[in-house]
C-alpha cells in the first residue's frame, strides 16, 4: 500500500537544514529565558526571586523540561543564584549583563519607532482592506521589533498614520491610492539578477531566489517545474488585490504564487527572518492568503525553511541565512545574538561570576539589615554565613 503523501509526511520526510535546526532550538532557549525574565519583571517586590517561587511560575513560562535548580545551574550567565543571610533562602535573579541586553534591545526598539511604523504601515499596505487584527500583530510583535505597548506608543501615538476601528483593528489614517505601489523587498534581488547576470526581464519579473539544502534531490521534470513557476506572473504584494481570482486560467496558481511573495515580504519584515507557522495563520484573512500555510510552504523548500527543533516550528527565508547566521544583520539581531551567547557559556567562565555576585549581594544585604562587620580596607562581610555558591560552579 503506498503511503499517505500529506504535509505531515512531507514535513517528517525533509532534507534537514542541520545549521537551521541548531539555532532553532538555541532560539527555543532565549525566548523561554525571555518569558520568564517578563514574568519576573512584573512582580511588585523586585527583581530577587525565591527559586521555590521558580518552580511554580515554570511551567507559565513553558519550561516544562527542567526542574529549577536544573535550569539556573545550567545557565549561571544569566541566573545569579544565592542564599539571602536574613532570610536564609536560596533566591536568584538576572546577571547584570542579561539584565543590561535586554535593556540594551528595547532602547534600540525605542530609537527607532519610525522603522517599527514603516513595517507596520507596509503589512497595511499588503491587507486586502487596509486593516488589521492588533492581535496579529501582537503575536509576532518580537518577531517585527515592536515595543511591548505598541499600541500606545506607536498606534495611538502616530495618529496621521493610524486609527483604530472599534478596540482590536488598525487601519491607515490615509491610504492614497494614486501614489505608486511600493517594491517588495524582493524587487532588490531581481534588479540585481537583471543588471549583474543579464538575464532578461521574462526570467526576473516574477523570480524568487531559491537556495535548497544540501542533499536535496530534484525528481525528473523539476527543474522545468521550477522554472515555469519562476516565470509565472502574478499579483505582487503591495498591487491592487481586487484583480486576484483563483478560478481565472492559471489562477490557484498565481493565488498561491501571491500567497508566497506575501509571506516572503512578511519575513523580510522581522528582525530575524523567521516567525512561528502558527503565527502566520492570524494574516490569513487580513493578508489575503487563505491557503494551508505548511503545505504551501513545504511546496517551496528553496524559499522557505521549516524547522521543528524544540517542539515548536519556525519557518525562515532561506536566502536570508548562511551558515546558520543573517547574512545582513541588524541591531536586534545582533543584541539578541549577544543574550544566545551567554545562554550557550553555560557552566565555562564562571568564577568571575562567582566573585562579583559575593560582593553584589553581600553589600545589598548588608545595607538592608546592617548585620555585618568591617574587614581590613571597609570590605564588609556578612556575619550570617557563606553564600551558597556551588550552583553556579557545577557543570550542565
Amino acid at each position: 500500500m503506498k503511503p499517505a503523501n500529506t504535509a505531515q509526511t512531507r514535513l517528517e520526510n525533509r532534507i534537514r537544514d542541520l545549521k537551521l535546526d541548531r539555532l532553532t532550538a538555541n532560539h527555543r532557549r532565549l525566548t523561554l529565558i525571555l518569558d520568564l525574565h517578563r514574568l519576573v519583571s512584573a512582580r511588585r517586590r523586585g527583581p530577587v526571586v525565591s527559586v521555590h517561587s521558580l518552580s511554580k511560575w515554570a511551567p507559565h513560562a513553558s519550561i516544562k523540561t527542567l526542574t529549577a535548580g536544573a535550569l539556573l545551574r545550567k545557565y549561571p550567565h544569566v541566573f545569579e543564584v544565592f542564599t539571602r543571610p536574613a532570610s536564609r533562602k536560596l533566591c536568584y535573579k538576572f546577571t547584570p549583563k542579561f539584565t543590561a541586553l535586554i535593556g540594551e534591545e528595547k532602547a534600540i526598539i525605542s530609537q527607532f519607532k519610525h522603522e517599527s511604523v514603516a513595517r507596520i504601515r507596509k503589512l497595511l499596505l499588503m491587507s486586502v482592506n487596509g486593516t488589521l487584527h492588533l492581535h496579529s500583530l501582537w503575536l509576532i510583535r518580537n518577531e517585527l521589533g515592536l515595543p511591548e505597548n505598541f499600541r500606545e506608543s506607536i498606534i495611538k501615538k502616530y495618529d496621521t498614520d493610524f486609527k483604530m476601528v472599534g478596540l482590536e483593528v488598525v487601519e491607515l489614517a490615509a491610504r492614497d491610492c494614486e501614489t505608486p505601489p511600493l517594491a517588495a523587498e524582493v524587487e532588490k534581488w531581481r534588479e540585481k539578477e537583471y543588471t549583474d547576470r543579464w538575464l532578461s526581464e521574462f526570467e526576473v519579473k516574477y523570480a524568487f531566489p531559491v537556495d535548497f539544502p544540501t542533499g536535496f534531490k530534484k525528481p525528473a521534470g523539476f527543474k522545468e517545474k521550477l522554472r515555469n513557476w519562476q516565470r509565472l506572473s502574478y499579483v505582487k504584494p503591495y498591487e491592487r488585490k481586487d484583480v486576484v481570482r483563483v478560478r481565472s486560467c492559471g489562477g490557484v496558481e498565481r493565488y498561491e504564487k501571491r500567497a508566497v511573495g506575501v509571506i516572503h515580504e512578511l519575513l523580510t519584515l522581522t528582525m530575524e527572518k523567521m516567525v512561528p507557522v502558527e503565527r502566520l495563520a492570524h494574516f490569513r484573512k487580513d493578508l489575503g492568503f487563505e491557503v494551508n500555510i505548511r503545505e504551501l510552504l513545504l511546496k517551496h523548500p528553496g524559499i522557505f525553511y521549516i524547522s521543528t527543533k524544540g517542539n515548536t516550528q519556525l519557518v525562515y527565508l532561506r536566502e536570508a541565512y548562511s551558515k546558520g547566521c543573517l547574512v545582513e544583520p541588524n541591531r536586534v539581531y545582533e543584541v539578541r545574538r549577544k543574550m544566545l551567547e551567554l545562554i550557550l557559556m553555560g557552566s565555562r567562565n564562571t568564577r568571575g561570576l562567582v566573585k562579583n555576585l559575593e560582593k553584589e549581594v553581600k553589600e545589598e544585604e548588608d545595607d538592608a539589615s546592617g548585620n555585618s562587620v568591617k574587614l581590613k580596607g571597609g570590605k564588609k562581610r556578612s556575619a550570617e554565613g557563606d553564600f551558597v555558591i556551588q550552583i553556579l560552579e557545577s557543570g550542565d
